[in-house]
């Protein structure tokens, strides 16, 4: 039997290989062990690195996880690499996001209809910025596609999942 302090070792070391989002299924499957136990010992690190205020940081999006830079030392990384900062989203984006995220799946008309406008820049300005996607066509004459949120939004906005979006009411 493997050590708690040796399997959390293990899923650092996938972790940081990989650079991007793990399944929770996948890394349990590598230490060998329950993906409830896993999942326990990655929050643990979780927990660990954020006492610790260490350079990285592990995030949990959709049961998946990734190690990344702690946005607290972001700067310095910025000024070392030339990275970019992330895009300001115009009002216009951002309302645009929010009913899709709400709503989502929903139509192009779907959102048009709640915002009174076109949304066909908004909605392309988002896709290239990965923050949705198409998630299949909507079952009526013209199949319109259905638009919904990406992992991108759920990390560009320090969300688990989309059960944690802050509740809207309806008023």
């Amino acid at each position: 039997m493997v050590e708690k302090a040796n399997l959390k070792s293990i899923i650092e070391a996938l972790l940081f290989i990989n650079g991007e989002q793990i399944e929770i299924e996948k890394i349990a499957v590598a230490i060998d062990n329950s993906v409830e136990e896993t999942k326990k010992l990655i929050h643990e690190l979780m927990f660990e690195y954020k006492q610790q205020k260490r350079g990285m940081q592990i995030i949990e999006v959709n049961d998946s996880f990734q190690m990344c830079t702690n946005p607290e030392y972001f700067s310095y990384v910025e000024k070392t690499f030339n990275v970019k900062p992330k895009r300001n989203l115009s009002q216009a984006l951002l309302e645009t996001l929010a009913i899709i995220a709400y709503k989502q799946p929903i139509t192009k008309v779907g959102i048009e209809e709640i915002r009174g406008v076109s949304a066909v820049h908004s909605i392309n300005k988002l896709m290239e910025y990965n923050l949705v996607c198409e998630k299949g066509r909507l079952d009526v004459v013209g199949k319109p596609i259905l638009f919904g949120t990406t992992d991108e939004f759920l990390k560009h906005f320090g969300f688990d999942n989309l059960k944690n979006l802050p509740s809207v009411s309806d008023d």
